[in-house]
């Protein structure tokens, strides 16, 4: 299980301590880091205020509490972007800014890796940028630089997360970048080709299966956010693999990658879904039983687990998320 920490700001659900986060999360996202400007690269990570979070630890305490979740197995890393951080590393100097100032945060807390969550407008396609697998886009082709400089420089053992909306990810079963035409959202499955290209260095693909329009699954139609059959039919695309726009196919990741996002409680993100649905959802397809109209393409035993925004609202609203998918994810080993 992997959670978002509210480590920077309070955002109405209250201020979690890092010694204060419950046994349940695996994966502790650290939320955010962000750019001093969309494109300068330059990467800050600024804990939450006392005027915000009254009863925010120091530095000292947080970086020893971070050691005790990591004593216990643990793994905390830093989460670049969200919903207001726009990172386009448009030059090679942003790149490398990039590199530098992540890894100057890794290092002062001590993280275990960096997870990706850029939303909005940060990752687009360029006319003419119609091949995940050789993209051409400087914010594209720079980010998978950045990716695999710091994943080399930290090892084999450096956890990489990945956060994408459907847009970014599953949309591009449909529409890759502005299109033949020019006319499409060039946004569009702009994700496909970082993890394309990081697919054997990506600890963990956890798609934002919320905050999301209607997207074609592989059986042709549409699927809605906040029911099983969302869950199945999105997460069956990454285990599967898909044309990307009726031309190559995006290739399946392995189910050790792949984690299923979903908000913690109803006001943490539109498309909130019921812990029976969610239950129903990951049993169909770890398990192949109890699916609902969607079918997936397999049976998928190794599929790794849950994400969820966030620990905060997890626990603003009584833990409900952590104590009862826990308890499911442990059954199921």
């Amino acid at each position: 299980m992997a959670g978002y920490l509210h480590a920077s700001f309070a955002n109405g659900s209250g201020y979690v301590r890092m010694a204060d986060v419950p046994d349940a999360w695996d994966i502790i996202d650290l939320a955010f880091g962000e750019p001093t400007s969309p494109t300068s690269g330059d990467i800050r990570f600024t804990r939450c205020p006392v005027t915000e979070c009254p009863n925010v630890e120091s530095d000292a305490e947080f970086i020893a509490a971070i050691r005790a979740k990591q004593a216990a197995g643990k793994k905390v890393l830093i989460s670049i972007g969200g919903q207001n951080g726009v990172v386009q590393l448009t030059t090679t100097a942003a790149r490398d800014t990039f590199v530098r100032s992540v890894s100057a945060i890794i290092d002062k807390y001590g993280l275990d890796g960096l997870d990706i969550d850029f939303e909005g407008h940060s990752l687009s396609l360029n006319p003419g940028d119609t091949d995940f697998r050789n993209p051409t886009t400087p914010v594209i082709v720079n980010l998978i630089s950045a990716l695999k400089t710091l994943k080399a420089r930290y090892g084999t053992g450096f956890v990489l997360t990945m956060a994408p909306e459907t847009f970014f990810v599953q949309l591009g079963y449909q529409f890759y970048g502005p299109g033949p035409n020019g006319t499409a959202d060039p946004r569009s499955g702009a994700y496909l080709p970082v993890i394309y290209a990081l697919r054997d260095d990506l600890t963990l693909l956890h798609v934002q299966d919320y905050n999301s329009g209607p997207i074609m699954g592989l059986d042709n139609q549409y699927h809605t956010m906040g029911v099983a059959d969302f869950h199945v039919a999105m997460t069956d695309m990454l285990l599967t693999g898909f044309p990307v726009a009726g031309g190559a196919t995006f290739p399946p990741l392995r189910p050790d990658q792949v984690a299923i996002g979903l908000p913690a409680a109803p006001y943490a993100g539109n498309g909130y879904t019921s812990t029976a649905e969610v239950q129903s959802a990951f049993t169909c397809l770890a398990k192949g039983t109890g699916c609902g109209s969607y079918r997936p393409h397999g049976v998928f035993p190794g599929l790794r687990g849950l994400m969820a925004w966030s620990i905060n609202w997890d626990r603003y609203a009584g833990s409900e998320f952590s104590r009862s998918h826990r308890a499911y994810l442990d059954a199921l080993n």
